[in-house]
């Protein structure tokens, strides 16, 4: 069997966070080894930048540049832990920003400079993962399900794979290995939001805010009865997709509340849209730490709801780990998206390779 060589995937979510970098040695297909992988916060001040160029507005380019080098930052680091140097690496995989979403008007917009990463870290960088797909009729998200599909053989099925991001998203995979997956609604982000405009700190942190208060029964029946979740995978969100108005009217811990009860009760309409009941949810990303979101879900959903490390997985590392095999599909020239992932009509290749300068012979 011959040997994988590495690739780097790098994440930078909804939440707006940090840098999420891993290693992976894999064939882009059901060989998958993890390695090391670290996480690189953003400041406030970046964060507040990112922030400022939501939908495309303020100074992209600036930004843009700031975040690329910030990304060439996290891989420089990544590299020094692992004890490797850039010609060990095949490729990296970078997802850049998200800024605006809105496939249904066939746009997706993710800021980052493929060509400045690659020209920083001297490794080729694979990016644009998601123009393709929305280009050709799809959503572009989620398109971590093909990843989650190997990581998740010789587990139980149907098997929910749950990623609670700025967004939340939901995999599910039957015993024959269907796929489905789509956006379930609102994760982390309003949440976190609500958090620092009410605390300071950009998030709940271990849902003590929303465990001080009382869910608004009625805003959140309003918040829920958005067409959203009655509409039929694949379907995925902008950041920003819902009106939080009625929330405003509430205290910090009771809007608190509110909002966690909402992406709680969000994730539990998603099973409408299941081919049959998954016996299982895995949860990764960011809202696997919120003890109220985990607690929630397992009152609602009355199956196993185990966070990612119960089934050995890095549930930090997860989205960027799914980049760098991307990454590698994307150059092999395997579909990165299908029918059942993003509504496309049929397996959507995607990716845009960016080569890292040569040394001159």
């Amino acid at each position: 069997m011959a040997e994988l060589s590495w690739s780097i995937g790098l994440m930078s979510g909804t939440s707006m966070d940090g840098v999420d970098a891993a290693l992976l040695r894999t064939d882009g297909r059901e060989r998958i080894e993890a390695g090391p992988a670290l996480t690189l916060p953003y400041d406030d001040t970046f964060r507040q930048k990112l922030r400022s160029v939501l939908g495309g507005k303020g100074d992209v380019r600036g930004v843009e540049r700031e975040l690329t080098l910030r990304h060439a930052e996290a891989v420089r680091a990544l590299l020094s832990k692992a004890g490797l140097a850039p010609a060990d690496v095949e490729l990296v995989g970078f997802h850049g920003q998200t800024i605006l979403h809105a496939p249904d008007r066939g746009k997706t917009w993710q800021i980052g400079d493929g060509a400045l990463l690659a020209a920083e870290t001297g490794i080729d960088v694979v990016c644009d993962f998601r123009s393709a797909d929305v280009a050709a009729g799809g959503q572009g998200a989620p398109l971590v399900p093909v990843f989650h599909a190997a990581l998740a053989a010789g587990l139980e099925r149907p098997l929910a794979v749950l990623n609670i991001g700025g967004v939340a998203n939901v995999t599910w995979i039957g015993e024959g290995g269907d796929l489905l997956a789509f956006d379930t609604g609102p994760g982390n982000a309003p949440i976190d939001d609500w958090a620092l405009r009410h605390t300071g700190s950009a998030v709940d942190r271990d849902g003590a805010l929303a465990r001080a208060g009382t869910v608004d029964r009625m805003i959140l029946g309003r918040l829920l009865d958005h067409p959203y979740f009655a509409q039929r995978p694949p379907k995925s969100l902008d950041r920003d997709g819902f009106d939080l108005s009625p929330v405003r009217s509430l205290g910090p811990a009771d809007g608190a509340a509110t909002l966690t009860a909402f992406t709680v009760e969000a994730i539990g309409k998603a099973r409408d849209h299941f081919l049959a009941p998954a016996r299982r949810w895995i949860v990764c990303g960011g809202g696997r730490h919120n003890p109220a979101i985990l607690e929630g879900l397992r009152a609602l959903l009355t199956v196993p709801v185990d966070p990612a490390e119960a089934v050995g997985w890095d549930g930090d590392a997860l989205e960027a780990q799914a980049f760098a095999y991307l990454a590698v599909r994307s150059v092999q020239g395997l579909p990165l998206s299908l029918p059942g992932t993003t509504g496309v009509s049929r397996p959507q290749r995607g990716g845009v390779l960016c080569r890292a300068p040569r040394p001159a012979a």
